[in-house]
This record gives C-alpha cells, structure tokens and sequence, in this order.
C-alpha cells in the first residue's frame, strides 16, 4: 500500500530513535545505580513485599518470575547495553523482524521496573517513557518507510502531552489564569537547577510573559501539529525551544528532554527533502502495524474523554501496560518553598544543644551557601520525594525507613547522599528532622552573604528518634 508509509519523514524517525535510545540509557542508568537502597530486597519500600500484595493483572512485570537485588541489576544493565545499542544504530543493521524486537526488549525491562517501582516511579515521564517507547516498536527501520499511522500517533501522543498540561493548568490554580504562577514556580519547583535563581529574580512582567507564552504553546500550538507542513514543523519547533526552556530552568528528569524527542519526527527536516527510496513494506508488517494502531486508538477513548472532563485527572495510567496515558504537570503552584532538614547526633541524649549535624542531600537544597545544580535528565528519585514530604503534615512511611537506615549506616542508603556527617562504622545516635521554609537570596543578599538560599526555622516535623 502506497499510502502505507511516508519516507520523507525517515529523517524525522532517525533523530527520534537515536533520542529516545539515550532517554532509554539514562532512565536504565538511574534504575541501575538507586535500585538497591530503594526498592531492593532491603530497601525502603522493598519489591518484594509490593509484589506479595499485588497480582499479574495489576502490575504485570518479569519480576513476578523472581525477584532478586542481583537479577534487578541484570535486567537494568542489560536495558542499558541494548539502549547504548540502539543509540549507535543497531536497529538499522538488522532485518525488520529483529529491529521491532530489538525495541520491545527496553519496553519490556522498563515496564518491568516501573510496575515494582511504587512511589518512586510515580510520575508522569516513566508512563511516557513506555508509551512513547512502545510506539517506537511499530516505527520500522531503514528497510521500510516510516508508517503515516504511527507518525499520526506520536502527534496525537504529543498533542495529549501539552494540550494536557495546558487544561490541567487553566482548570487549576487561578494563578495561572492571571498569569502569576511563575512569580513562585522557579524558586518553588521540586528540584531547582542552575539558573533557576536567575529565572526567579527576573522582573515580574518578563513572568507574565512566560505564563501567557505557556498558554499559547499549551492550548493553541498542539492543534496545529495535524495541519499540513511547514506549519506542523513550526508548530513542533515552538514546542521544542519551549521545552528547551524548562530545561535551563529546572530539573525535571526526561520529561522535556522526552518531549523533544517526540516533537522531532513531526518536522519537515531539510535533510529529508529527498525521500530514500522505498521498497515497500511486507504484508506482515503492514497487518501488524495497522491493527495495533487501532487498538491503541481504540485505547485513547480514556485519555481523550479525560481531557474534557472537569475532573481532569493528571499522570495517570489508564492501563497496566501504560499503552495509553493522560499527562500535566503543575495544576496548582506552591507559593512557598518548605524543606525536610535531616540531622544527627552522636549524644547519648538528644537536646536542643546537642551537636547535631545535617545531612546533605545531591539535589535538594539544604546548605544555603551550595547553589543548584543541574542533574536531569538523570532523575534522583530519593530527592524528589523528599520535596512532596516537605508538603505532607506528617512523615511517610518511606522516610520512617530512611530516618532507620541512616541510624544502622546503611552503606547503599548512604550512596544517595551528597555528604553524610556520620561514616557508617559510627552512625549517629538520634536523628531529628526539622521544617525550614526556604527561599532564594536577593542579589544584594548574595552579594553580602554568599549564600544562594535564606532559610527560617518553621517546626520540628520528626522529633528525636533512635532505634529501639
């Protein structure tokens, strides 16, 4: 069938494989190097437990086979041989039948990560990863064109990613519809980067500007990526310099990294002008191809009847297999910045002159006189967290845990940090944890103090705890 694929765009399908390849290296990357202290077989939330309680229907995943800390790090390293792969082109080496089988291995290994990975996969860039990933199995290789019906899928993916986002905003908190939610939001976010202070200081009408260009980008572009070329490529190049953005002003792991390598194959490249030949693609693939695409159209029904919903739900897997999904980020933002202080003690008896000592986390801010770094798209999942107890009244359960593997000096748990004031020969005795409200420092603050935060006391949120 003629109509069948669209080689034109084989340009477009190249950049998106080697891009999604290196999301798939570092999202294979992090499982690797936080598993153990996380969701190992003595982790905070151990996998095996999540697996006693839960069936295949639930949460399928290989690991329902067996489950060990040694056969987890098999699975996520060999996810990042085959992703290293595929980055440098393995797809393309082999017949068509190998290449899409080549490419369901990482969708399996990280299906099979996420459906175990509990509070700390939770969020919305992992269901993407899978349901981009997926699509990616249907793309075909350099033996065939790329298929018009997966092309038409990934804008339809695309234009649920922002169009979702833009709703969820303008449904939720009222500082996005009078455009001043990012008077907050840089120095609020979960994970601030580098330049975020800078971002934040900027003046208040440039903010406006950013919500207003959010909107349009959000609510408006996505329409366009259905109409003919060039307008559709402009359309997805608005979208990539807005994700490029939020990159140099946050850390939110691959999401906007993600995003563009979604937005690529919607582009019109220069290089692709003169189409490669195509020979046409087997009848097997054809039928393959077409009737998954149906079934996962058949799928978005959910996803697209959220979007109209005024009960709009946000990063939510309507499926276990995360085939289809619905995203947005920040319906409401946070006005002001609140942060989980952990510190120890060595005194047999804990007071308020104790010398108590604090540990330091990679990403989150804790020392005031250490500015953000920048650490996406490599995703530190333990800091994230630490972000929404800061919101939550009491301690989570996760973070009971993590106050008692820091009083045994847990070594793995200890990885995670930055700086632990307490080697794990001698742990502390007592660990506390206190509430500060934290904000970033006024150019003349900085210029005094040297510091990129100023942060006051608040309440104690765990008092003085040791093991009993």
């Amino acid at each position: 069938m003629e109509w069948f694929t669209a080689p034109e765009y084989w340009m477009g399908r190249l950049v998106f494989q080697r891009g999604l390849a290196a999301v798939y290296l570092v999202a294979f990357l992090t499982a690797a190097l936080q598993f153990r202290p996380l969701i190992g077989e003595r982790g905070l939330t151990p996998a095996p437990r999540f697996l006693g309680r839960t069936t295949w229907r639930q949460a399928p995943t290989l690991f329902r086979l067996r489950f060990s800390d040694r056969l987890f790090a098999a699975c996520a390293w060999t996810g990042c041989a085959v992703s290293a792969a595929l980055l440098a082109g393995a797809a393309d080496l082999v017949p068509l039948w190998a290449s899409m089988l080549l490419w369901l291995l990482p969708w399996i290994l990280y299906l099979s990560v996420v459906n175990i990975g509990q509070t700390w996969y939770a969020f919305g860039w992992e269901s993407l990863l899978l349901e981009t990933g997926f699509l990616a199995v249907l793309l075909g290789n350099d033996e065939v064109g790329p298929p018009v019906v997966v092309l038409f899928l990934l804008r339809w993916l695309l234009f649920r990613l922002e169009f979702g986002a833009g709703l969820i905003k303008m449904r939720g908190d009222e500082c996005w519809r009078r455009l001043t939610c990012l008077y907050h939001h840089h120095e609020t976010q979960p994970m601030p980067g580098p330049l975020s202070r800078l971002f934040h200081l900027l003046p208040r009408p440039v903010h406006r500007v950013e919500a207003a260009a959010n909107h349009v980008t959000q609510l408006a572009v996505p329409f366009l990526l259905f109409t003919p070329q060039p307008v559709a490529s402009w359309a997805a190049a608005v979208m990539v310099v807005t994700q490029l953005w939020l990159i140099v002003s946050g850390n939110f792991a691959w999401l906007n990294w993600l995003t563009v390598v979604i937005a690529l194959p919607v582009i019109a490249w220069p290089w692709g002008a003169a189409p490669r030949r195509d020979p046409g693609a087997p009848l097997w693939y054809e039928i393959t191809v077409l009737a998954v695409a149906a079934g996962l159209l058949w799928l978005s029904r959910k996803p697209a009847r959220n979007l109209l919903s005024r009960g709009q739900a946000m990063n939510r897997s309507f499926d276990p297999l995360h085939l289809v999904n619905t995203y947005g980020a920040f319906g409401s933002v946070t006005r002001v910045r609140h942060e989980v202080v952990v510190e120890g003690t060595g005194d047999e008896r804990p007071r308020q002159d104790s010398d108590w000592r604090a540990y330091e986390f990679r990403g989150k801010p804790g020392d005031v006189r250490r500015g953000p770094r920048q650490f996406a798209p490599y995703h530190l999942r333990l800091d994230w967290l630490m972000w929404f107890l800061a919101l939550s009244p009491v301690p989570a359960r996760w973070f009971t845990a993590l106050v008692e593997k820091l009083l045994e000096g847990d070594r793995d748990t200890l990885r995670l940090l930055r700086h632990s004031p307490f080697p794990p020969e001698t742990p502390p005795r007592w660990i506390r944890a206190r509430l500060f409200r934290y904000r970033f420092a006024t150019r003349a603050e900085r210029r005094a103090e040297g510091a990129y935060w100023v942060r006051e006391y608040v309440r104690d949120f765990l008092p003085p705890t040791r093991l009993s």
